[in-house]
């Protein structure tokens, strides 16, 4: 399977299939429907059926999904059937909360290191870490084979933050700053603007 062949938009939709997946499995629910999980997460049957079959056949006419089995592979799918160290970048508020966040896991990723150029924070303890220099972030990324980073940097710095990310050999970066960043086109960018959702949101209000 050529990964670069499936559509992001479908990739991005099945982690809410896993993540409906995985409360109906600990509710001890064994099997569901296209339907069903369609109701749950407000996707159409059809476009479930669609996207899960780009993968190979995983329910049967009749009976539906097996849900651990789907479970299996659609971690298998993308990846997360492994637990992914994951580089914090930026020591702010929201660097603080993502730190202490302790659901990261469960969903394969985990801290594991934090920085920032700040004198301050530098030393200083957040959730399990002691934040680190930028200074010292090529060398310890590179040395640690991270491969993975979060940017919760002022939107001025994002774009030196991820040049020296990208040096350090990062190919997937989730970018808190409201700003654009300019990568190579093997590096993976998210951005995540709690603003401009909400700026979506309020034309429907």
């Amino acid at each position: 399977m050529n990964a670069e062949k499936i559509p992001d938009i479908i990739i991005g939709r099945l982690p809410i299939y896993m993540r409906a997946l995985q409360r109906m499995s600990e509710k001890g629910i064994q099997t569901t429907s296209s339907q069903e999980l369609g109701e749950r997460v407000g996707i159409s049957a059809a476009q479930i059926r669609k996207d899960i079959s780009q993968f190979g056949e995983f329910g049967k006419q009749g009976t539906g999904y097996h849900i651990p089995f789907l479970l299996d592979k659609l971690r298998s799918i993308l990846k997360v059937d492994r637990v992914w160290d994951v580089a914090l970048v930026g020591a702010g508020d929201m660097g603080h909360a993502l730190a202490r966040y302790q659901g990261f896991r469960d969903r394969g990723f985990q801290i594991v290191m934090v920085f920032d150029n700040d004198a301050q924070k530098v030393g200083e303890k957040v959730g399990d870490f002691i934040v680190q220099d930028m200074s010292s972030l090529a060398e310890t990324i590179r040395k640690a084979g991270v491969k993975m980073a979060m940017l919760t940097v002022p939107a001025v710095a994002a774009q030196d933050v991820a040049d020296e990310l990208v040096k350090a050999g990062v190919k997937a970066i989730l970018n808190y700053a409201p700003i654009s960043l300019n990568v190579p086109p093997d590096v993976k960018v998210q951005h995540i603007d709690p603003a401009s959702h909400l700026q979506r949101m309020t034309y429907y209000l």
